[in-house]
């Protein structure tokens, strides 16, 4: 039992049950299955099968998963599109050898459809499949889905799946579900998801729900913050929360009575978490907060439990747990590179950049750190300059790049903080051109146009100059770190929220 085979399993094996909540509506399994049957037949019927690209740009739905289940029954390569990328990123994605392109009314946009040029393509609401089973024709070795990473170059990056990897991932299969899999299928009962299925989170802890025959409810927006206020409507069992998002949601139950008594596992991911701030979660929270460290090149790679955080070792919470059972981690120089069943097979059409990252069967993830005598992987830096920004990585080098091609630019250095909003934010220091006053606004619209909105900056300081380290090298941790350039007067410009 391979993937897709999981999932079609898992849901001919209890068709009664509910597994999609959106509203007032309900979809059985058996329907979801019937939804997957529907799009793999229309898929074909318009030329598609293994090892061509469907492109998938939609809200999440019941709709919506199938369209991506039987994509990978015929063994299609499905490329997630995120929402928010600017023109040039969508061309790019796009250009990956896509043969389809699937939206719905909500993402439709002149954008996205201009990007697309000549590629087909098929609106969500308007798919006329038959209901019958299709044969299952995917490959082990055919690239089951691009993941993006946001790339150093500003240009997303696609992580090549196989269906391999997916047959042996730590969520999409069962039959390899060690203790803490189990653990969290359970807990993500009534699994409350939002977002986006182009995200590769999104996605495996859909899995763990789907195929633990648990529920994942959609949640209506009505005003307020999902978190808390969600969790206490729908009885939510289970969810994904970034730190931001976590920041907020302690803050409303600080002066707000809501009940949130049904969470049995809450999943912190995206951007780092301070042990402090951990630690208030769980005085809060109860013993259901799980920390997770990972990459769109490896999946997750290691869990911090309710478990680890009860029994653990002094300082745990400043660990991100410990590998899964079949990762494997190897410090080079103090750099982890890992190794699993399930790690991308390479970047699509980059074989530099595969190169340079996989090595021997290895991963580098140019993430720095250190592992303990009970296991417990402990980060301590990053070899790349690469910033959180709401559970996405971007890097300074492009924006950098795009602050400098402002005509009253001369250099810029871009660096990342610690943000209660965003994880981490995007600081920036411009050196102007000739004592010019540099239009912070068409700074940043010039920045969103390029690269998207979380590589904006949040802040933008004119600086005469930036300093030197001793290596000869901008020491732009030192920018960051003068008080008097990130004084309220020297900034001039109001956060974006």
């Amino acid at each position: 039992m391979g993937f897709p085979g999981s999932v079609l399993d898992a849901l001919r094996s209890s068709p009664g049950r509910t597994v999609f909540e959106q509203g007032d509506r309900s979809v059985s399994r058996g329907e979801l299955l019937e939804l997957i049957w529907r799009w793999a037949n229309a898929l074909r019927e318009a030329g598609l099968g293994p090892g061509q690209g469907v492109a998938i740009c939609t809200a999440v739905s019941p709709e919506a998963f199938a369209v991506h289940m039987g994509a990978h029954v015929l063994g299609c390569r499905v490329v997630g599109v995120r929402p928010g990328y600017a023109a040039g990123q969508l061309a790019h994605v796009l250009g990956m050898g896509v043969e389809a392109l699937v939206v719905d009314r909500s993402t439709a946009t002149p954008e996205l459809l201009a990007a697309a040029g000549t590629i087909p393509v098929m609106p969500l609401e308007e798919c006329a499949g038959e209901r019958l089973p299709v044969e299952v024709t995917a490959r082990p070795d055919g690239v089951a889905a691009l993941n993006f990473t946001s790339g150093s170059t500003g240009r997303p990056k696609g992580c090549a799946i196989t269906y391999r990897a997916l047959g042996e991932h730590w969520a999409w299969q069962p039959r390899l579900w060690s203790p803490v899999a189990r653990e969290l299928a359970g807990a993500f009962e009534r699994y409350m998801v939002f977002g986006t299925l182009a995200s590769m989170v999104v996605m495996e802890f859909l899995a763990l729900c789907v195929l633990g025959e648990g529920t994942a409810v959609i949640p209506e927006e009505d005003g307020r913050p999902l978190f808390p206020y969600a969790i206490e409507r729908h009885g939510i069992t289970g969810s994904i929360i970034t730190v931001p998002r976590l920041h907020g949601m302690l803050e409303v139950l600080r002066d707000e009575p809501v009940d949130v008594g049904s969470l049995r596992g809450l999943m912190v991911s995206g951007s780092p978490l301070s042990p402090d701030r951990l630690a208030a979660a769980v005085r809060r929270l109860g013993p259901v907060v799980y920390q997770g460290y990972g990459q769109t090149e490896a999946g997750s790679i290691s869990m911090l439990t309710p478990g680890d955080i009860a029994r653990g070792p002094e300082g745990v919470l400043a660990s991100v747990g410990r590998p899964h059972p079949r990762v494997e981690i190897s410090l080079r120089d103090g750099e982890i590179h890992v190794r699993s069943p399930y790690l991308m097979a390479g970047y699509w059409a980059d074989e530099a950049e595969t190169r340079d990252t996989l090595r021997d069967g290895w991963l580098r993830t140019r993430d720095l750190g250190h592992l303990d005598e009970d296991g417990f992987l402990y980060l301590t830096g990053r070899t790349r300059d690469a910033i959180m920004v709401n559970a996405m990585v971007v890097y300074a080098g492009p924006i950098e790049v795009a602050l400098a091609r402002h005509p009253d630019v001369m250099e810029a250095y871009v660096v990342g903080a610690p943000d209660d909003r965003a994880g981490e934010a995007v600081h920036a220091f411009v050196v102007p051109v000739d004592g010019r006053e540099p239009d912070r606004e068409a700074l940043r619209a010039l920045v969103r146009a390029e690269l998207g909105a979380d590589s904006v900056p949040q802040t933008i300081t004119t600086v005469s100059g930036v300093p030197v380290a001793a290596s000869g090298k901008p020491d732009k941790a030192a920018l960051l770190s003068d008080p008097t350039l990130l004084s309220d007067r020297s900034l001039r410009i109001r956060r974006e929220h």
